[in-house]
């Protein structure tokens, strides 16, 4: 069995006392940068660098502008691709919340619960599209510069813009059932840091069981509960979202695309990218090479 590369993502402990809406920023490189997960909502802004994100199983590219809402116990990382020796001051602008918060002030506020259809698409993370750079960074250095009941006006405010935001996608298929207890989130984890690491490889069923101590058939009926997904629709997914990664950033051909993410065939290959991303790996390579 290949090695597990650094273990599941680390679970981070948020200070509550910080109050209702706490604001996180970081440069690069930072000892946040880690594939990490925890129970708070986070609203992610990246003002520069481009690389790689991982949130779930979605596997694809940033850039300054990019804005998306994380749920609770969704693991996630962006990873900067430029020079280890390069340093940039301020690379992250973020805002955690916690979904108690959301629920109690719905019994005061009523209107409140018309964030809450957002709050579910965010199990999968969202990506909100078309958000103007300076306008959002405005927007998080208001927060962050606020206190008190000021504070919450604000992000209310940015909140509810974004509930009606027009254009947007969902990034992950896999989505942590809510009842999920520690035990559970950390064997999710565990195999899905190891399928990220070991993509270009055959895995097997009973690889992954083997990988958490179950048997085949456990884990089969333990993945799609936690997750919502079948193993196979899981496994599919990353390896499509890292070959959309390879698209964009190289000139490979398709074909050597293919086996590099673990397909061992490339009509299949061709069908799986059609099934989950509407268009074919050259349509893909044309768009995303437009946008970065």
């Amino acid at each position: 069995m290949r090695k597990m590369n650094k273990g599941v993502p680390e679970i981070e402990l948020t200070d509550r006392s910080a109050g209702t809406v706490r604001y996180i920023e970081h440069g690069f490189p930072s000892d946040l940068i880690r594939w990490h997960v925890h129970e708070e909502y986070e609203l992610h802004f990246i003002v520069a660098t481009t690389g790689k994100v991982f949130i779930g199983d979605y596997v694809g590219l940033f850039g300054p502008g990019q804005l998306i809402l994380t749920g609770p116990r969704l693991p996630h990382n962006w990873i900067s691709k430029n020079d280890p020796e390069s340093e940039v001051e301020l690379r992250d602008m973020l805002l955690h919340f916690n979904h108690d918060t959301i629920e109690q002030g719905i019994k005061v506020i009523p209107e409140l619960s018309q964030l809450l259809p957002m709050l579910e698409r965010a199990r999968s993370g969202i990506e909100f599209i078309g958000v103007d750079l300076d306008e959002v960074r405005n927007r998080f250095a208001e927060i962050r510069d606020a206190s008190g009941l000021a504070r919450i006006v604000l992000f209310f405010d940015f909140m509810n813009e974004l509930a009606v935001w027009p254009n947007y996608r969902m990034l992950s298929t896999m989505q942590i059932n809510s009842k999920a207890n520690e035990t559970m989130q950390r064997k999710i984890n565990t195999v899905v840091e190891y399928v990220i690491n070991n993509i270009e490889s055959p895995i097997s069923l009973q690889e992954v069981s083997e990988l958490v101590g179950m048997t085949d058939s456990h884990f089969s009926r333990f993945f799609r509960k936690a997750t919502g997904n079948r193993f196979v629709e899981f496994l599919n997914r990353i390896r499509v979202s890292r070959a959309c990664c390879l698209l964009a950033e190289t000139d490979e051909q398709v074909a050597s695309i293919c086996f590099q993410v673990g397909f061992n065939n490339v009509a299949n290959f061709n069908r799986r990218f059609q099934e989950l991303k509407g268009l074919t790996p050259r349509e893909y390579r044309q768009q995303a090479t437009q946008r970065f």
